[in-house]
């Protein structure tokens, strides 16, 4: 809305990822136009970017899925070329870096949620937009507040999109532990990543240039369902993130995407399946998860039922 961003304007974003995405831009009549991810990142694939370009894009939304930023210099190198702008989706990644670089930085504008689930959750809905530009600071500021500047004065049709601040006394009692948790869940990715080391299990693969803070800790596996129920079994905790590609749920049929447009958006909703990474977990318990999936793979082998643990 404060990029005037609406009918007749495209917005390129990635088919696998959270609705938002791709509802946001709906949402003021624009046309989101999917594209397919790097399958080792689950982010953006830069080369693909560009092939979707069209005269009526105005912008790009990468998305730093599950704590680990997207590949953002060729990002930012096509955007400044065809003169895009970059909304960073950076939901999943605050505090996380790319060369040095802080999540939402980089681009026009960054969104970061504190919803319960983030490395830095409220107690309910909420979130916050970063820039270092001036003007859109300043539109921000007044559309949030029901586009009101002076008081009951209105230029232009905002709404109500302040931070409750019940929200934000919580959050600021938080947000001095964002740092330690993060540390937290990088010092549990690293035991499963030991864990797994020399089994089939597909780990998270992190870019050298960036900094993740697993906001997920996400493997791949064939045989996900039966996985997950021997897991409910163990009374251990897994979720899917994300069942089903952007190209592909009934709202966004009517932009024409079918089955197999983007394989690797696909595979992943197949395959992805998200592990208990929270700070609080101790080893035993990080152990336990482990060697429990190591078991049930065991298992399968023995039973002579394939076992294939997927690695892009």
């Amino acid at each position: 809305m404060a990029l005037e961003i609406g009918p007749g304007d495209e917005v390129i974003t990635p088919s696998f990822t959270f609705f938002a995405t791709g509802g946001c831009v709906s949402r003021v009549g624009a046309t989101p136009v999917f594209v397919d991810i790097d399958p080792r990142t689950y982010n953006f694939d830069p080369q693909l970017i560009e092939r979707a370009i069209t005269p009526r894009t105005k912008a790009i939304i990468p998305v730093h899925l599950f704590g680990q930023m997207c590949d953002m210099d060729p990002i930012m190198e096509i955007a400044q070329r065809h003169h895009l702008y970059v909304i960073e989706d950076a939901a999943q990644a605050i505090s996380a870096t790319y060369k040095g670089q802080k999540a939402g930085s980089i681009g026009t504008v960054g969104c970061l949620s504190f919803y319960p689930t983030k490395n830095l959750g409220g107690a309910g809905d909420g979130g916050m937009l970063v820039t270092n530009d001036a003007d859109l600071n300043e539109r921000l500021l007044v559309m949030r507040n029901h586009g009101s500047k002076p008081k009951y004065h209105h230029k232009v049709v905002g709404g109500n999109f302040r931070l409750d601040p019940l929200q934000a006394a919580i959050l600021l009692v938080k947000l001095p532990h964002l740092e330690a948790w993060s540390d937290g869940r990088r010092s549990n990715a690293a035991i499963y990543d030991h864990e797994f080391a020399s089994s089939p299990v597909g780990t998270p693969w992190i870019n050298p240039s960036a900094v993740s803070i697993y906001n997920q800790y996400v493997v791949r596996v064939e045989g996900r369902d039966e996985l997950i129920a021997h897991l409910t079994a163990q009374q251990i905790g897994s979720e899917i993130y994300y069942p089903l590609p952007l190209h592909l749920q009934e709202c966004f049929r009517n932009l024409g995407y079918k089955e197999g447009d983007f394989p690797e958006s696909e595979r992943a909703a197949r395959e992805v399946l998200a592990l208990p990474v929270y700070p609080e977990l101790s080893r035993d318990q990080i152990m336990f998860v482990s060697r429990t999936i190591l078991d049930w793979a065991s298992s399968r082998s023995e039973t002579g039922r394939a076992t294939s643990f997927s690695r892009p």
